[in-house]
């Protein structure tokens, strides 16, 4: 029997945090030892959301008065901007999972054009993995710091990173439309913007200008040996609370047909555990992925052969962040990848 593993949370409070307790709590390998928060202490989880996961587990403290020593993880589900601040601090002392973008970029000069200056250690971009858990699965086992991707990114890299090493699209002519959750915004979020005294309101935001461009651009020309990706990215924000789909249109290489692609996609399902290609005759709807880590894919036709719509759906909570978090976790210490997640 594997030693108990002593885990850290920081960043306990929020949407990500909570659902990354509730899925460790139920991992067998898993002592969770401090949760720590911005902005409540004193208090127990279950206090703010009465579930049984939260039973039995530390009382909430201040995030900085987490010591390094006692865990062997710490995952940082903080903002961005404010992550690194505590990377700075245990980088070296212990294990670290960050749910941030702080580490995603592997230039500073894009992070600071997306995310400001205040960065306290870009020297150590270089030493994160970056967590896209199907793709960079060698890179992660025994990794020591892991930046765990968007969630817009994971929905739209782990379709299209396949298809782009496997030479079978275009890729000087991307179009992404992605929907997604409110939950994704944060506990901060505005909820007056998708809720009137009337009806529910649904936008479009950061057309081709949004934050996750930068990461979904360098982790699809990390995969094109020829040209630089080219896309268009148009995100929304729905009334749900929870999921994302992201619906891509490509062009088909010359000679590639639809079977290809099937082809490609089952067999990716056969060696990730994660990933699913749904048959015609099955829906694929925010309820399918809804409090699963499961990324689910389906494909349909264009008004020509050579071209194709891709749907990817995940919950932008769990294969979005927590999840893959811990997936990420369990490939690092090499134990089943899928446990306490399936």
């Amino acid at each position: 029997m594997k030693n108990k593993i002593r885990v850290a949370v920081l960043g306990s409070t929020g949407y990500v945090g909570m659902e990354l307790v509730k899925i460790l709590s139920n991992h067998s390998f898993v002592d969770i030892n401090f949760l720590g928060s911005e902005s409540i202490h004193g208090c127990y989880l279950n206090n703010i959301e009465n579930t049984k996961e939260y039973n039995q587990l530390p009382l909430l403290k201040p995030n900085d008065s987490f010591n390094a020593e006692d865990s062997n993880y710490v995952f940082l589900a903080l903002p961005h901007a404010v992550s690194n601040k505590y990377v700075k601090k245990y980088f070296d002392k212990i294990n670290i999972i960050d749910l941030s973008a702080d580490f995603r970029l592997d230039s500073f000069d894009i992070y600071k054009k997306n995310y400001g200056n205040e960065h306290e250690c870009k020297e150590y971009l270089k030493d994160f993995i970056y967590g896209l858990a199907e793709i960079n699965r060698d890179k992660i086992l025994n990794s020591n710091n892991i930046a765990v991707p968007g969630c817009y990114p994971t929905s739209i890299l782990l379709p299209l990173i396949p298809l782009i090493k496997n030479k079978l699209i275009d890729t000087k002519n991307i179009i992404i439309d992605s929907k997604s959750g409110y939950s994704g915004a944060g506990k901060k979020f505005d909820f007056n913007k998708i809720k009137s005294k009337n009806d529910y309101n649904f936008y479009n935001y950061n057309t081709n200008n949004h934050r996750h461009i930068a990461e979904i651009k360098q982790e699809l020309n990390k995969h094109n040996s020829n040209n630089e990706v080219k896309f268009s990215f148009n995100p929304h924000i729905l009334p749900n609370f929870r999921g994302m789909i992201s619906t891509i249109y490509c062009d088909l290489n010359n000679g590639v047909q639809k079977t290809d692609i099937i082809n490609l996609f089952q067999n990716l399902q056969k060696i990730n555990p994660f990933i699913k290609y749904i048959d015609d005759d099955e829906v694929l709807d925010f309820f399918s992925i809804q409090k699963s880590n499961y990324c689910k894919i389906k494909i349909f036709d264009h008004y020509t052969e050579d071209k194709l719509i891709i749907v990817s759906a995940i919950d932008n909570l769990i294969k979005g962040a927590a999840g893959q978090a811990v997936q990420c976790f369990n490939i690092a210490e090499n134990i089943e990848e899928t446990l306490s997640l399936i």
